[in-house]
């Protein structure tokens, strides 16, 4: 009798298991599918012929990626592989690791090629409504190795790696990105005159790194990105930042409809207008905050004022000076008196000593981008005390 409950207990146990396992098991194809539905809303197309299951391993094939404005115009991928794959409650994936095969591509006599591309933390919406962060594509890290565009045999841009992280915080995000050993030859250029410039100024090799770091708060929309340098060795440094806000799930969304409105429009006129008039709408949503230029000099300004000074048959010495008297009487015909005599001071520190200049703009209170635009309009020599724009040099 025992052993006849035992053998019901084993049978009830392997009916249980056999009905689980395709509930449990990963659909594939289901994910790739909402993998597509996610990169779709900002108009990017993913096709595929089969993804394959084993264990938390899922194996898209035949990947291709399009453009919803280009139909027909496709991009072979080959095989995508994502591992440590779960369903998430609602029908979302995540996927720990997603890995794309190398890229080399070879079309009229150029060749562009990219190695260990790889995401992690990937993050598929169950539904890409955009309407909260549950509903958007999200990853912690994008990365790659080494990037290569070869022209007529020649490495004209080498990148040794990129990476980018993204870091989920109450209510939005951190993010930052690294471009290193960035390095551009420039010795190919034909145009005579652009050639001899780039030879004077000791430009034939660029080589730096491109850095960018900010931060997002869904919820306000506050947008705030602290640095976009581009650093460059013999060069300087030059870096943007701007801090503004509006930029919510709902204005993303209102933007991507407002696109694919236009691109569905055969009369492209008609389109162009539509859409320009629903991005000045949806501009009204936006609200300034703060922004800033800064360039710090590596010695490109000394072999810029050499250069140019020669063309003239004078010195880079003179040449400054001469910048010194003709940019105030530039500026005066611009009825901006305050930021005239800023720019001035600025100028002819910068010129006796390159080091640093800077041109910021922080208003007490943040500026709604409507008012810009009309006393860019109806007044545009208002817009610098508008803005609070300020201009200093070497600090």
């Amino acid at each position: 009798m025992k052993h006849l409950r035992n053998f019901h207990l084993m049978m009830a146990s392997t009916a249980f298991l056999t009905l689980a396992g395709p509930a449990l098991a990963l659909d594939g194809a289901d994910m790739m599918k909402k993998l597509s539905a996610a990169t779709n809303a900002g108009g990017t197309v993913i096709t595929f012929e089969k993804a394959e299951v084993d264990g938390d391993t899922v194996t898209a094939t035949g990947v291709q990626v399009g453009f919803a404005n280009l139909p027909g115009d496709t991009l072979k991928i080959g095989d995508l592989t994502f591992e440590g794959v779960e369903e998430k409650e609602g029908g979302g994936y995540y996927a720990k690791t997603l890995s794309f095969p190398d890229v080399d591509i070879s079309q009229e006599g150029g060749r562009f090629s990219a190695k260990e591309i790889l995401f992690t933390g990937l993050t598929i919406p169950a539904n890409a409504t955009g309407e909260t962060l549950d509903d958007i594509l999200l990853y912690e890290t994008a990365s790659t190795g080494p990037i290569a565009l070869n022209i007529k045999g020649k490495d004209v841009l080498a990148i040794e790696g990129v990476e980018a992280n993204m870091g989920r915080e109450d209510g939005g995000f951190a993010y930052d990105a690294n471009v290193a050993g960035f390095k551009a030859d420039l010795s190919q250029v034909e145009d005579a005159a652009a050639k001899e410039a780039i030879e004077k100024l000791g430009l034939t090799t660029l080589d730096g790194t491109m850095t960018m770091k900010g931060s997002w708060e869904v919820e306000s929309g506050k947008v705030v990105l602290d640095e976009y340098a581009f650093d460059f060795k013999n060069v300087g440094r030059l870096n943007f930042a701007i801090d503004f806000s509006g930029y919510t799930l709902g204005f993303i969304k209102s933007l991507q409809e407002a696109v694919k409105t236009a691109e569905a429009n055969p009369n492209k006129e008609e389109a162009n207008q539509a859409a320009g008039l629903a991005m000045m709408g949806l501009m009204q949503q936006l609200t300034f905050n703060s922004a800033s230029i800064r360039f710090d000099d590596a010695s490109i300004t000394k072999k810029a004022l050499d250069y140019a000074g020669a063309k003239q048959g004078v010195t880079g010495d003179e040449l400054a000076q001469s910048l010194k008297a003709l940019v105030p009487m530039m500026m005066a015909q611009l009825n901006m008196p305050e930021l005239q005599n800023q720019i001035s001071a600025a100028l002819n520190t910068y010129l006796d000593g390159p080091k640093s200049l800077t041109i910021s703009a922080a208003p007490e209170k943040p500026v709604p981008v409507p008012i810009i635009v009309g006393a860019a309009m109806g007044a545009p020599n208002t817009i610098p005390t508008v803005l609070g724009v300020k201009v200093s040099a070497n600090d």
